[in-house]
């Protein structure tokens, strides 16, 4: 059979087949090619196409190299509780210190010997004051921030989660160590002190 008899006896058999809402045109049929050919590509490219993240170098961006070793472990040392611990030490101790020399420096009575209340302090003295309430600030300011960096690391590895309740469980433990050593009154209160202030700072950040 020729290619032309065949394709007359085809739309012989679409003209004659009965259609309730009235005869189809011949392109809109649902065997024409072009109709098959729309349901191929709405199956591979619709909806039914599953999303796969893409390289950024296929989408045309920047490749990105590989880390190194060096890269990995320096990241490894800064997320440490170590790195942690020693960044928040230092961050108390300037903190501590510009708070103890500020506050130094609206009292009144700075410089001033208790044995001779009605002598002038000179200013070396003031300075001296000055600087020694800065120092016992800072410690203080340091010692407390790296107890509660270290315990919070701590604490988040070990609960594996990064939330609010970190911040208290650390303030808790840090204010409770503090406030031990004047008795086990004192280390209640401290537990309860610092961890209502973590909690208040958390709830502000967040």
């Amino acid at each position: 059979m020729s290619l032309t008899n065949m394709a007359a006896s085809t739309g012989t058999a679409n003209a004659a087949a009965p259609d309730s809402q009235g005869p189809a045109p011949a392109d809109q049929s649902v065997d024409s090619p072009m109709i098959q050919y729309s349901m191929i590509m709405e199956h591979l490219i619709g909806d039914r196409r599953r999303v796969k993240d893409l390289n950024p170098a296929v989408m045309g961006g920047l490749p990105i190299p590989p880390k190194t070793d060096e890269q990995k472990m320096i990241e490894r040392g800064m997320e440490s509780c170590a790195f942690k611990s020693l960044l928040a030490c230092v961050g108390g101790f300037v903190l501590g210190g510009a708070f103890g020399v500020f506050t130094a420096g609206i009292d009144t009575n700075v410089g001033f010997d208790p044995k001779d209340p009605l002598r002038t302090p000179t200013a070396r003295e003031v300075l001296k004051d000055m600087g020694q309430r800065g120092m016992s600030y800072a410690k203080n300011f340091a010692i407390v921030g790296a107890m509660f960096s270290c315990t919070e690391c701590i604490i988040e590895s070990h609960r594996g989660k990064s939330d609010w309740k970190n911040a208290v469980y650390s303030g808790c433990v840090t204010g409770g160590a503090i406030g031990f050593r004047a008795g086990l009154k004192a280390g209640v209160l401290g537990c309860g002190g610092f961890a209502a202030f973590s909690a208040a700072i958390e709830y502000y950040l967040r």
